[in-house]
């Protein structure tokens, strides 16, 4: 049976090389990823091993006897190989319980990998959740595309992307992130809120992972009308961010840059997905929001998270 015993960083290339053929990881789960922002977290991350090898991770912080897995993530939950079956899967998470126990933990906020992003299927940890008397808390709504199936754009969707093409605008694979950044930051202070990256956590993480972490640009005569920052995770792609200057707006320039990300440059992918659109823990929808990413043919997904106490 496999074992369950606390992440160290010599485990750092061992942990990347199992996300990397894993069921339902990816970028997100990477270390190089995850510890961009590690002052800001206490790391309480799990390795599972069997035979010596590792088969399974949990990403995971700790705060006020409060597991998350992980705060800095969107979504994480257990990350497994092949080798990881269901009843190995029903033991590891009595493992779970008993290692967090032992650090004084009180209940674990369980954050699971929506389908879309699985490789293969791995939802054995659905089940254990269950069986643990886990319970689902919070349901977000996303929006996704399922770009190997038919769908379409509205027709009004279609004449905005017609009417920027003949606007003279072209698109560009941005090489920097800070005229995008002050971009998203101008657009975004307007809802009080600010990007959860700074440029410099941009800058650092492109850096990282340059294929993964590209910036897509629409411009007309040099100026930046909209932009979008997208996480090529292989079989979906996401986008992070996007934003549009006011002529960036009155031009249609982000439907014309969304329109050639999804049936151009990502057409060979699975699925295109643009985020959620809920509010307050999932309790409220964003009607324009969702709205905005119908019109482009996505539909939803739910992103659920668990409370499971110990």
């Amino acid at each position: 049976m496999p074992a369950v015993r606390r992440y160290v960083p010599a485990d750092a290339d061992a942990w990347d090389a199992l996300v990397e053929r894993s069921r339902n990881g990816n970028l997100l789960h990477r270390r190089g990823y995850m510890d961009y922002h590690a002052d800001r977290f206490v790391d309480c991350s799990l390795v599972v091993e069997q035979h010596g090898r590792i088969v399974a991770v949990f990403p995971a912080d700790i705060r006020d006897k409060l597991v998350t897995s992980h705060g800095g993530l969107t979504y994480a939950g257990l990350i497994s190989g092949q080798a990881l079956r269901a009843d190995a899967t029903l033991a590891v998470f009595g493992q779970m319980a008993d290692a967090y126990r032992a650090l004084g933990a009180q209940r674990i906020v369980y954050k699971a990998v929506p389908h879309v992003f699985h490789a293969y299927p791995a939802e054995e940890d659905l089940y254990a959740l269950q069986r643990m008397g886990a319970r689902l808390t919070r349901r977000d709504l996303s929006s996704v595309i399922a770009l190997q199936e038919p769908f379409q754009f509205t027709e009004p969707r279609r004449r905005a992307v017609r009417k920027a093409g003949r606007a003279g605008i072209s698109l560009h694979v941005g090489t920097d992130p800070a005229s995008f950044h002050a971009l998203l930051s101008e657009v975004l202070r307007q809802h009080h809120v600010a990007p959860t990256h700074s440029l410099q956590e941009l800058r650092l993480l492109q850096a990282r992972f340059p294929r993964q972490i590209v910036l897509h640009e629409a411009r007309r005569e040099g100026v930046l009308l909209a932009g979008a920052l997208i996480y090529d995770l292989g079989r979906v792609v996401h986008t992070q961010y996007l934003a549009a200057a006011e002529e960036g707006r009155r031009l249609d320039a982000l439907s014309f840059l969304l329109a050639g990300l999804i049936g151009s440059t990502y057409a060979d992918r699975r699925y295109f997905s643009f985020g959620i659109s809920t509010e307050q823990a999932g309790a409220v929808l964003n009607s324009g929001l969702v709205t905005q990413k119908e019109y482009f043919g996505a539909r939803g997904i739910v992103h659920d998270c668990y409370e499971w106490p110990l």
